[in-house]
């Protein structure tokens, strides 16, 4: 698989988990919620730009730490 480490995945999924926020990654026409490691695992295929959806009552938070890590494991993405 030449995709995304898995501890960038996992790393990810971790970090979207501590937040109650809704928090999806949309890909093309595709919508993931990066909560489920399994969903993350099979839509990160690095190298591309990702955007997340980040809504609920620790969006602010929530946003600074996804943004966090994936510039952590240089990944490109729109919060």
């Amino acid at each position: 698989m030449g995709g995304m480490p898995t501890k960038a995945i996992v790393e990810i999924n971790q970090t979207a988990n501590r937040f109650q926020s809704s928090i999806v990654i949309k890909i093309g026409e595709r919508a993931i919620d990066v909560k489920s490691i399994l969903g993350l695992s099979i839509t990160l295929l690095g190298n591309q730009q990702y955007e997340l959806e980040i809504h609920g009552q620790d969006d602010a938070e929530a946003k600074q730490a996804m943004a966090e890590v994936f510039q952590k494991h240089d990944l490109s993405v729109i919060v």
